[in-house]
């Protein structure tokens, strides 16, 4: 991946303005959708399982996110996610919180068992919980584990097949084969609810223009990241750092992903 591989997913995003399917969490839907919206995507959220699958294979994306997890919006995902396969919609899969309580972890591997997904993204203590790996999460926040995030993120990909991304200091982007760490972004992002449920609609926005998935879902960290460090350097507070991420959002241009980008690929 190059640089200008971001650039020109990004313009992609901006020139198509793809609609993306979010069944997402009820904390952070409007500012996802404002997200989206700045980033040059179209944002639709829909929750009824009675038209959920007719709005996806109108989608170039589909978002799932279990933040706030209940079983009619679960009943949704799955007729979802089945029309998404059916129709080749790219997934998105965000499993929050897993760990945190059985109920939360069977349902994200109900989930997973059941829909093709495209790109799982969480912190290290999610996708360990995913994959039955043990490492300790408070609420939905990752606490200790074993192993490093590389290390989990490869497992994680090569046996559900897919692409896995780990975010945290640094963020892990893997099919299990191919592995980019990505070094953008910014602590600001900690301090904000929300922040993470976005960047995974984000991806959904660069996967619904991006056939290789580890490229899309690498591209989309990097330019988040890249957002995060510039409005993190207008703002002296979490209030300012939300509005001001909307801002950025729409104002990246090709000049600060060239100025700014910073990635490797890691070795086999």
């Amino acid at each position: 991946m190059r640089k200008k591989d971001v650039v020109k997913i990004l313009e992609k995003i901006r020139e198509n303005n793809p609609l993306i399917h979010n069944i997402t969490n009820v904390v952070v839907t409007n500012f996802t959708a404002n997200g989206l919206l700045a980033l040059g995507a179209s944002p639709v959220m829909t929750y009824a399982k009675e038209e959920a699958a007719d709005m996806t294979k109108l989608a170039g994306a589909l978002v799932l996110n279990i933040g706030t997890l209940r079983e009619e919006e679960v009943e949704a995902m799955l007729h979802a996610g089945a029309s998404a396969n059916q129709h080749e919609v790219p997934v998105i899969f965000d499993p929050v919180g897993a760990g945190g309580t059985p109920y939360r972890t069977d349902t994200a591997r109900n989930i997973i068992k059941k829909i093709n997904i495209a790109v799982l993204r969480g912190n290290a203590a999610e996708i360990a919980n995913v994959i039955g790996e043990e490492w300790t999460i408070k609420g939905v926040d990752a606490g200790a584990g074993n192993g490093d995030s590389i290390t989990i993120a490869k497992k994680a990909a090569q046996r559900l097949g897919t692409v896995v991304v780990i975010t945290g200091k640094d963020d892990v982007v893997t099919d299990g084969e191919t592995t980019y760490i990505i070094h953008n972004g910014h602590p600001c992002l900690t301090k904000v609810t929300g922040t993470g449920c976005l960047l995974t609609s984000v991806i959904g926005a660069f996967a619904a223009v991006e056939s290789n998935k580890v490229q899309a879902a690498a591209s989309a960290l990097v330019y988040y990241g890249i957002a995060a460090e510039l409005a993190a350097d207008k703002t002296e507070g979490p209030g300012s750092f939300q509005m001001e991420l909307l801002n950025q959002l729409a104002l990246v241009t090709s000049q600060h992903i060239e100025e700014y980008a910073s990635f490797t690929k890691a070795k086999v």
